[in-house]
């Protein structure tokens, strides 16, 4: 190796190299961070005012370009360095060079411009998005034409093996990918069960019916509108509930709704008198509401009615349960008892690891309390999954395995399975 080759043009040419293995680094840095930035918090920052982060926006809204510049960039720089680094090390080192300078801008553009920028952008990835964003868009900008020629002949290229990108969209909706971050950050310990549970569910909130969660007409309290006096307020004061269906003659003849408040206002008014009172003046008109209504459209109802509290019909207008806002509310935040509540034991954990469960206990709420995953498409309750996979009505004792679980009928009312024994098969 000749020292005199080591020339003002020797330094030069190094020189340019280092710069464009520069230039590399910032273009590998800087797609790293634009597409890993949480397009969320971009919005919000944007959202106060922030200008940087409203160029980011608008970078990552079309992110197919913005890789196309960054890209086009990248193999420009990393070209025309390797090429001038080979040109070097042939003037230094003849015929052998070509092996040398491959060798030496692996390592130079691996570590440098690849592997130490992308682990950067990684580390600070919001920084570095924001930081770089007016530098990658005036690149964008100047190589937007030659990139639209690009993406025209990958196109073409793609259509003629029947790949057809002009329709593709993100195959994830916003709530799978929202569910996705929910799932990630409690597998890492970021969130706990009740928190994901409750964040789930309010997702779940349009793919939810009133069916699933309205308190079926078998449990429903309901008073004869032509009960007397005393005994219809005898049954107000010892029912745990505000609220109160009101039917004439048979109970699906359902004429209103009674509010306790409304009657204690009554009984005011009539001055203690009870040979007054008449409950058809204070009475509301009841609110009769399909089965099929998602829970986020019933909610939504609630809140544009002001109301708390409707009644739940099928398609031949019968009537099947009720629903409530408390009854919504505690599917998204779990169970919202007071001092006025009943007591029901629907769930209990035996000694031998099984669960007693009432065949009333819905499978959403199984699956919530237990992180089991019971499927719940076909049934609403436990019992009317056991009925549903043994395609009959079982009798007490009779025993079954499936979905990973062995259930044994313990008690059964008329065509009613009232208890299950569950236990989570190995």
């Amino acid at each position: 190796m000749d020292a005199g080759l080591f020339t003002t043009e020797f330094w030069i040419t190094t020189g340019i190299i280092f710069v464009l293995l520069l230039l590399s680094g910032l273009f590998s840095g800087s797609e790293t961070a634009l597409t890993a930035a949480s397009k969320a918090r971009i919005h919000q920052l944007a959202k106060g005012g922030d200008k940087r982060a409203k160029r980011v926006s608008r970078l990552i809204d079309d992110k197919e370009r913005l890789i196309g510049a960054i890209l086009l960039g990248n193999n420009l720089v990393n070209i025309l360095a390797s090429a001038l680094a080979t040109s070097l090390f042939l003037n230094l080192m003849g015929d052998d060079g070509v092996f040398y300078a491959t060798a030496v801008m692996t390592a130079l553009v691996l570590i440098f411009a690849e592997v130490l920028p992308k682990s950067y952008a990684i580390a600070h990835t919001e920084t570095m998005a924001l930081t770089m964003a007016r530098v990658i868009g005036f690149v964008v900008f100047i190589f937007a034409p030659i990139v639209s020629v690009v993406q025209k002949i990958v196109r073409i290229t793609l259509k003629i093996f029947g790949v057809d990108t002009s329709e593709i969209d993100n195959p994830l909706s916003a709530q799978e990918e929202i569910r996705g971050a929910i799932d990630l950050h409690r597998h890492e310990g970021g969130i706990v069960k009740e928190d994901q549970h409750m964040l789930g569910s309010i997702l779940d909130l349009e793919e939810v019916t009133i069916e699933d969660v309205m308190l079926h007409r078998k449990s429903m309290q309901m008073l004869d509108l032509n009960m007397p006096t005393d005994d219809l307020i005898a049954a107000i004061v010892r029912s745990p509930y505000t609220r109160l269906p009101l039917y004439d003659g048979e109970p699906e003849n359902i004429v209103g709704v009674l509010h306790v408040k409304d009657v204690l206002r009554a009984i005011r008014r009539a001055g203690g008198q009870m040979h007054r009172f008449n409950a058809k003046r204070i009475m509301t008109k009841p609110w009769f509401v399909p089965e099929t209504t998602s829970l986020k459209e019933q909610l939504n109802a609630f809140l544009e009615r002001k109301s708390h509290f409707a009644l739940v019909v099928d398609e031949y207008g019968d009537i099947q349960g009720l629903i409530t806002l408390e009854d919504i509310l505690e599917e998204i935040v779990g169970d919202i008892t007071d001092e006025h509540d009943f007591e029901v034991p629907g769930v209990s954990t035996l000694a031998d690891n099984s669960v007693q469960v009432e065949g009333s206990v819905t499978i959403r709420d199984l699956n919530r309390m237990f992180d089991w995953h019971l499927p719940d498409d076909e049934a609403t309750t436990i019992a009317g999954l056991v009925i549903y996979e043994a395609e009959s009505i079982p009798i007490v004792g009779k025993k079954y395995s499936f979905h990973g679980f062995r259930f044994e009928v313990t008690a059964r009312n008329k065509n009613q399975i009232t208890s299950i024994r569950m236990r989570k098969l190995k």
